[in-house]
């Protein structure tokens, strides 16, 4: 969809295990829209491979849960952090360490202006994990608690790898439901997610456009 509407000159250029990527040009700025799998292992080689095929900046647009009764579905989340719990993906590249799981400050600034003009957004930390249903009320309270907005399974990856690789990195996620409204904790369907998503996409297009890199 992104690179169908909002790229010039799309191309695919890579489908290998059904991980597509197409680049093309969005107001003249090279632009590669890539998937990247679900969770830190398969996201953390799409990002490294971008990396060393030269990207300078790389944006997550994708869904996450809320932890606030304030952060409503079809709301968006700019991340300013993701925490992560010791092991995984991570402890992968440095055991036993807690790396620095911040995006940069002035991408995220730049996500946060424009997605603010296209559909309500909220600003603060999500929590990356790498089990998609092991949430329980334990886990709502807990990361609630300590000031996590949403929950999502990727960012943590990202920003530790854009500081390790040396490229720029920020997150946008809208939410597909919610841990603390019961009312809304089914996960709404990409079709009915669509006009939102269309709304945060061309908020990460004007966002990496306007930074240099």
């Amino acid at each position: 969809m992104i690179a169908e509407k909002y790229l010039e000159d799309a191309k695919l250029v890579s489908d290998n295990r059904d991980l597509l990527v197409f680049t093309g040009k969005y107001k003249g700025v090279p632009v590669t829209v890539a998937v990247h799998g679900i969770g830190g292992p398969s996201a953390a080689i799409v990002f490294e491979e971008l990396a060393m095929l030269g990207a300078k900046a790389i944006v997550r647009l994708g869904t996450a849960g809320s932890l606030r009764k304030e952060v409503d579905v079809m709301h968006a989340v700019v991340a300013t952090g993701a925490a992560y719990y010791h092991g995984g993906t991570l402890g992968a590249y440095a055991p036993g360490c807690c790396l620095p799981n911040s995006p940069d400050p002035w991408l995220t600034v730049k996500l946060y202006e424009k997605a603010k003009e296209l559909l309500p957004t909220h600003a603060g930390p999500v929590v990356s994990t790498d089990a998609f249903y092991a949430e329980d009320e334990n886990f709502v309270e807990f990361w609630s608690k300590r000031g996590v907005v949403a929950v999502e399974m990727e960012c943590a990856t990202l920003f530790a790898l854009g500081w390790m690789r040396g490229f720029k990195t920020g997150a946008l996620v809208v939410i597909a439901d919610s841990l603390v409204d019961p009312s809304k904790k089914d996960l709404l369907h990409h079709e009915q997610l669509a006009p939102v998503m269309d709304k945060a996409t061309k908020a990460v297009l004007e966002a990496l456009v306007s930074v240099e890199v």
